[in-house]
């Protein structure tokens, strides 16, 4: 029984359909087909069940997901094990927040997929949550505070912000001192997202409300500068309009709690070898960073 075909059957499983496993996996469509239509007359079963809205796994198709599963990740171990010492292998699939990914960790993905000729690395920039199980990446860069979930996390060094205004809106409509008057002030939000503040060594939420919304940390800021309301963002994405006076620091009696960036991966007892050495390569790079607005 074909390794290939045993992957392709839990892609295909795991995403719900054969044009997204074949994204997953960067292979073509008819690829993935004839992978599952070999697997499934090698085993004499319909594994899946096909129609125009996806593939549902049949029963022998559920019972059978789990032990091929089971049989890829010790195959991956197995291969891991025999390896050339530091020689890493395969795909890594990682998500990266879009506001710092490019500028941030693009150029040690880079750093690694030079070390490692023999590994195919993919990466996603996108701001939105990403669900690693159902979209099928092998791990996450994650920036702030981390929900609670399933999900393993290691943290691989500080993340500095504060909350930022426009010094025309700062003149129009004052500044906050305290997290009530955050309601009466326009904030500017991803979505429908708390705002964590201390408040001496305790630490509080408030959910404020605003008119304008962006999935992306960039376009906060230019919001902010263009005047219309409060941002709580990241150091590394105001430093520069801050030093320039373009925004101000507002609330500073009651900045952000300390927060981080963690490389996130789904459960499992055994990560993988290029997840641990990806996240060593961001450890090391956190640490020697030097910009005064941290990552």
């Amino acid at each position: 029984m074909d390794i290939e075909e045993l992957q392709t059957f839990v892609e295909v499983a795991d995403a719900g359909g054969v044009s997204s496993a074949a994204l997953r996996l960067g292979v073509s469509k008819s690829i993935v087909s004839r992978r599952l239509f070999r697997l499934e007359a090698e085993l004499g079963v319909q594994l899946l069940a096909r129609s125009t809205r996806g593939a549902a796994l049949t029963e022998a198709g559920a019972t059978f997901r789990d032990y091929a599963a089971r049989v890829c990740t010790e195959i991956d171990m197995a291969r891991e094990a025999i390896l050339p010492a530091g020689d890493l292998r395969g795909r890594l699939r990682v998500a990266v927040p879009f506001s710092l990914g490019p500028t941030h960790f693009a150029p040690m993905l880079a750093e690694m997929a030079r070390r490692h000729p023999g590994l195919h690395i993919q990466t996603c920039y996108s701001d939105r949550f990403v669900d690693l199980i159902a979209e099928g990446y092998d791990c996450a860069i994650r920036v702030g505070y981390l929900q609670d979930s399933n999900l393993i996390a290691r943290r691989i060094g500080p993340v500095h912000g504060k909350l930022v205004a426009s010094p025309d809106y700062v003149k129009a409509h004052g500044s906050p001192e305290t997290p009530e008057e955050l309601a009466g002030h326009q904030a500017l939000m991803q979505g429908t997202e708390a705002w964590q503040l201390m408040d001496g060594d305790k630490v509080i939420t408030v959910r404020p409300q605003g008119r304008f919304k962006a999935d992306n940390g960039t376009a906060l800021v230019a919001a902010a500068a263009a005047g219309l309301g409060i941002a709580y963002l990241p150091d590394w994405l105001t430093h520069e309009h801050v030093a320039s006076g373009a925004l101000v620091p507002v609330m500073t009696r009651h900045p952000p709690p300390p927060a981080g960036a963690y490389v996130v991966r789904p459960p499992g007892q055994h990560p993988a070898r290029k997840i641990r050495v990806l996240t060593e390569l961001l450890i090391e790079y956190c640490d020697r960073s030097e910009h005064p607005a941290g990552l």
